[in-house]
């Protein structure tokens, strides 16, 4: 947010004052009588498709109420040419010209004394109570009565972890939970109040927060994370045992058990009733949309699954058989959208396994939508053959809703809904058989990257992506599907030993190698240039709900 205000806004109200501004906040932000707030409740809505949605915006220079999420707003903004709207959630003024919210000391005047005017008038003395520690809160602040400030030179939230016998994967991924930046905040402000009232000591989300406080707290000796793993054990049995395990089945493992024990927040959330409201699906839940197209009328049936992580195949994609595009559709299709997430992200029981299962629907093992015989050699590539459109061919012929009888038809995965934190893994680890290799082919991955030539919207009605979306460079993109890189695990060795290590980004710009106990400072091009397992990605861009 711009702290001075903008050009925009300053040229707005030169011309014509801050009348505008003050009717509207006053009439539908903070009503000050019960008129007022009928008033607001029936004209609140967006004029374009009469959604009564968090995100109503309000035209500054015109009488128009529009959808931010739906960009109803942004498109009146521009074919207006009114750059200047008010969220009427918070009063907060947006820029469409600049892109950010602006902030206006005048403006922030009024709306400080029409807040306090409307709390009046609903008999509500304070806003806002106060801070007041508690008696944990106080000893903690008596025994460290320096306080340390975070800078750019500061290594606070560096510290390594003891490696308890062959947990160098589980080291690693919370290393990654760790830096994941939003986590982090929800962690660090207490936000997480546990319900298992009857045994808090089994609450893995509560050991989670304790993590986060030793790691933040400013110590440096390694930490002993056996609570912590012992938890895990007990709610994911497979994982069991001091036998080296897979780091991207303990991830999936561990966001699961997460979900699970923060039942006590978890309800439907306002925007999709499908998807929990609880921390680790707001963070870490995307929305894969399979579309399948009967070829013979092109009528399309869309299925959308909730999605922890996207499994990539490094392989080279032969001729899709009959068969494998069967196998592959029915995995994919195996989630409704209907199903519990904890039910539809449940977790392999091999170990060190990249075989697909509904835990993160995933393409079956051997599935690609690429009939090149090609193997990739970027993040991109993979993401490209991923969302290719499939041709299930005529052995695997899909009665049509339209047609009623069985047509050939294709397949397309796309991501409906990306995620805040977006995980990509590469599966290297090929199991067949009788035979079991690891795929070390290199996979280069960006430090940026723009994940909107692979979603939902980006789609063409010919099943294809339109040229301009195609195109590698990404500057006329929309920022809302830009991420950027903060963590990289690596495996070194063969499938049958080997050892994790991950790269964690601090602050901007740093890059520190993490391996259990040993954290060394790392550059962006060792980063770039590691082999890659698993690659955590954060949006640049955060909407609120």
């Amino acid at each position: 947010m711009s702290l001075n205000g903008c050009e925009h806004l300053n040229s707005f109200k030169a011309a014509f004052g801050s009348r505008s501004y003050f009717i509207i906040h006053s009439c539908f932000v903070a009503c000050t009588s019960a008129e007022a707030r009928r008033v607001k409740a029936q004209s609140c809505f967006c004029h374009t498709c009469k959604h009564r949605g968090l995100r109503v915006h309000a035209c500054l220079s015109c009488v128009y109420f529009g959808c931010y999420g739906e960009k109803h707003i942004q498109n009146h903004a521009k074919s207006k040419k009114h750059n200047l709207s008010v969220d009427l959630n918070f009063g907060t003024v947006y820029c469409y010209a600049c892109k950010d919210f602006v902030y206006d000391k005048e403006l922030e005047t009024l709306a400080k004394r029409q807040n306090k005017a409307a709390a009046a008038s609903l008999a509500i003395r304070r806003q806002f109570a106060p801070w007041e520690p508690d008696q944990d809160e106080i000893e903690l602040l008596r025994r460290n009565p320096k306080r340390r400030r975070v800078s750019e030179s500061s290594h606070i939230g560096l510290r390594g972890l003891i490696n308890l016998g062959n947990t160098c994967f589980m080291n690693c991924i919370l290393q990654s939970l760790t830096h994941t930046p939003i986590l982090r905040d929800y962690f660090l402000s207490d936000q997480h109040h546990c319900h298992m009232t009857a045994n808090p000591q089994q609450c893995l989300v509560c050991e989670m927060g304790r993590l986060f406080q030793e790691f933040y707290s400013g110590v440096r000796t390694p930490y002993i994370p056996y609570k912590l793993l012992h938890l895990v054990w007990t709610n994911a049995r497979h994982l069991a045992g001091y036998e080296q395990q897979d780091a991207h089945e303990f991830l999936i493992a561990a966001l699961d058990v997460l979900h699970r024990h923060c039942q006590g927040t978890n309800g439907i959330s306002y925007s999709n009733s499908h998807h929990c409201s609880c921390i680790i699906d707001q963070i870490f839940t995307g929305g894969l949309q399979s579309d399948v197209t009967c070829k013979e009328c092109n009528n399309v049936s869309t299925t959308i699954d909730p999605i922890w992580d996207i499994s990539l195949d490094l392989g080279p994609g032969p001729g899709t058989t009959a068969a494998t595009s069967v196998a592959s559709a029915a995995t994919v299709t195996t989630a409704t959208v209907g199903d519990p997430v904890g039910a539809v992200l449940g977790v392999a029981s091999s170990a060190a396994s990249d075989t697909s299962s509904v835990a993160n629907l995933s393409p079956a093992s051997g599935y690609t939508n690429s009939p090149s015989n090609s193997e990739p050699t970027s993040l991109i590539e993979c993401l490209k053959r991923f969302t290719r459109p499939e041709h299930l061919g005529n052995s695997a012929k899909i009665k049509c809703s339209n047609c009623h009888s069985y047509q050939e038809s294709t397949k397309q995965l796309t991501m409906k809904k990306s995620p805040i934190v977006a995980c990509f893994h590469l599966k290297r680890f090929e199991h067949s058989t009788g035979y079991h290799k690891k795929i070390s082919t290199y996979v280069s991955f960006p430090e940026e990257l723009d994940m909107t030539p692979f979603m939902s919207s980006s789609r063409n009605n010919s099943n294809g992506y339109t040229n301009q979306i195609v195109r590698e460079s990404a500057i006329s993109l929309s920022c809302d599907n830009k991420y950027s890189l903060f963590a990289v695990v690596n495996h070194s060795g063969t499938i049958e030993s080997g050892h994790y290590t991950c790269f964690i980004r601090s602050h901007k710009d740093q890059w520190f190698k993490c391996e259990d106990h040993v954290i060394t400072r790392a550059t962006a091009g060792e980063v770039l240039t590691s082999e890659g397992y698993l690659l955590f990605y954060h949006k640049q861009l955060l909407e609120y709900a």
